[in-house]
């Protein structure tokens, strides 16, 4: 068979039967829609808004919201679509590969580890910045070589170990008792989001939203674009509710609990995102976010939430609520790390079933009916990133592998619609294929909206998916006969050819986009000496740090040897399979 066969409809049907090699089910509709909340409220939401506000959009971060959850809302009706109609644990992947065939699936299923296990690692690594702030409160002060890796000054980051082994063994225990756990941690952050809103409220200062949409200052930097690049980063907020695809195999009534699963967490999340974002760049200037990363955003936030004193300092009338903030984040960062361990698991129990990836990943505990070896596997993995790589993996990657994801969503739903019109389907997602083709637009311009160096990261990460697929996965495949007897192989390869080109492009377009920022900062900053204005200081050390970053530029050289190397590699598979075939 070649590399574009599709899995049959009954097929895969026949997988959600229940028996003691399947998953156990064990969610109704509102775990479903615990579990979607539980990964989407998290990280995105109180470390990413202040940043994106300060340096993208200004007070209309409320619009990059609405913008990012209608591409959210299209790809999430689709989604309802596929996981009533195909209940299988596999989420965008098993869609993928009933309506568009393996090479596509092999494609989306390595794009999900992007998003659920590197999502994971970095999720725990912020966790223990968190739970250090927490303690700190309490004057209890862990060893600094405990609490970060090598390449963050420490010797191993055992805080976050702790919390991925924590999330795997309760994954391991149970579903439902995962789920129970969650369900707690949703009610909590919720409270503390609400609370933060309905007490914020009566301290919003209208002057902080003039301008609503500041001036433009280049590519990304308000404005229109700024608006565009915010909403792209800002997704990663959303990421989360395509999670609860991937436990289908585990609800109890499929059909119709999967659809208000994702469609109810997705629209809970974006009312209360779009409140928070407003409170928060009103009761102070957005501007006050700059230079502001994980919890002091919100932090700034509370502290304006008070009385200012005649030397314009404030005080702030809720204290304890900041505490309260970094105690919904610990909770908050522990349900998304449980929620993407989870999906990650599932994503491999379905790639495994079919051969692409080894057999220890579909292997199910014959007591507690699940994934438990997969979950083994990837606690070990996850724990080794989240002890001693360093923290510099930016939502940003996250984000547009998501995007991607949603994208072949929304044209497998148009695919399908094509082929087998007449398959029963408990929800149908309304005006296909007009949803759907909004759904691509809106989710391609977001991610064309990412900085450059984001889609470098995004092509290696596929690069060395096609390394796996093409030397391993084309050849177990249950449904294949081979790596170089398969149909189709000669354009797998070519596209591997041309993924190494795309690297070449875009390290190319991201070293340009830093020289043109570098001329917009020298600009500003000679504008600024000739007016003797009081940002000098601050223009000239933006400027260097710019400066720096082009001389200093490893990422452009790393992707440029890497796309070589495998370049060469990819052209010598491609005459290896032509002698054979």
């Amino acid at each position: 068979m070649g590399l574009f066969v599709k899995k049959p409809l009954n097929v895969l049907l026949a997988e959600t039967e229940d028996h003691d090699k399947s998953l156990k089910k064990t969610l109704g509709a509102w775990g479903l829609v615990a579990l979607g909340i539980g990964a989407i409220i998290g990280a995105g939401l109180f470390s990413i808004t202040g940043g994106a506000a300060a340096n993208n959009a200004g007070p209309a971060i409320t619009i990059s919201f609405i913008i990012a959850a209608l591409g959210c809302a299209f790809a999430g009706l689709c989604y309802a679509e596929f996981a009533s109609m195909i209940p299988v644990a596999g989420s965008a992947y098993t869609y993928s590969y009933a309506t568009m065939g393996e090479f596509i699936a092999w494609i989306i299923g390595w794009d999900l580890v992007l998003e659920y296990a590197v999502g994971a690692a970095t999720v725990s690594i912020s966790w223990s910045r968190y739970l250090h702030k927490f303690l700190e409160g309490f004057n209890i002060n862990l060893p600094e070589s405990l609490m970060a890796g090598p390449w963050d000054g420490g010797m191993i980051n055992l805080p976050a170990v702790l919390v991925v082994v924590l999330m795997s063994l309760l994954l391991i225990r149970g579903t439902k008792e995962s789920a129970t756990v969650n369900g707690v941690i949703v009610a909590l952050k919720v409270a503390v989001v609400l609370i933060f809103i309905v007490l914020g409220w009566g301290y919003i200062n209208y002057s902080n939203y003039d301008p609503y949409i500041p001036q433009n200052e280049g590519n990304g930097v308000f404005g229109f674009s700024g608006i565009m690049r915010a909403a792209g980063i800002v997704f990663f907020a959303y990421i989360g509710f395509d999670a609860v695809s991937t436990a289908a195999q585990e609800a109890k009534n499929p059909g119709k609990d999967m659809p208000k699963g994702i469609l109810i967490s997705l629209l809970i999340c974006t009312l209360l995102y779009i409140l928070f974002a407003h409170v928060m760049t009103g009761v102070t200037s957005y501007k006050s976010f700059q230079g502001k990363d994980g919890i002091a955003p919100v932090a700034v936030a509370i502290e304006h939430m008070g009385k200012q004193d005649a030397s314009g300092v404030y005080h702030a009338d809720y204290p304890w609520l900041n505490r309260a903030i970094i105690i919904a984040i610990l909770g908050g960062y522990m349900s998304v790390i449980l929620v993407m361990l989870m999906g990650q698991s599932r994503v491999f129990y379905s790639m495994s079933r079919d051969g692409l990836v080894p057999k220890v990943f579909s292997s199910v505990h014959p007591k507690y009916r699940t994934p438990a070896k997969n979950n083994l596997v990837f606690m070990l993995l996850v724990s080794i990133f989240a002890a001693f790589i360093p923290a510099r993996i930016v939502g940003e990657m996250t984000s547009i592998g998501t995007l991607f994801a949603f994208i072949l969503v929304c044209i497998g739903i148009m695919v399908m619609r094509k082929q087998i019109p007449d398959a029963p389907r408990a929800f149908r997602t309304p005006l296909v294929p007009l949803v759907p083709i909004l759904g691509v637009i809106t989710c391609l311009y977001m991610m064309i909206a990412l900085p450059p160096d984001t889609w470098i990261r995004l092509f290696v990460w596929m690069i060395i998916g096609f390394d796996i697929y093409l030397t391993y996965g084309a050849a177990k495949s249950k449904l294949g006969n081979g790596t170089f007897k398969r149909q189709g192989m000669g354009i797998a390869i070519i596209s591997a050819i041309v993924l190494c080109l795309l690297l070449f492009v875009s390290a190319w377009w991201h070293h340009y986009d830093l020289q043109q920022q570098l001329a917009i900062a020298t600009e500003k900053l000679a504008t600024a000496k000739a007016q003797a204005l009081p940002t000098i200081a601050e223009l000239e050390t933006k400027a260097a740090e710019i400066s720096d970053t082009v001389q200093n530029d490893y990422l452009v050289e790393i992707a440029n040897v890497l796309g070589a190397i495998h370049l060469i590699f990819f052209t010598g598979l491609y005459f290896v399979r032509k002698r054979k075939a």
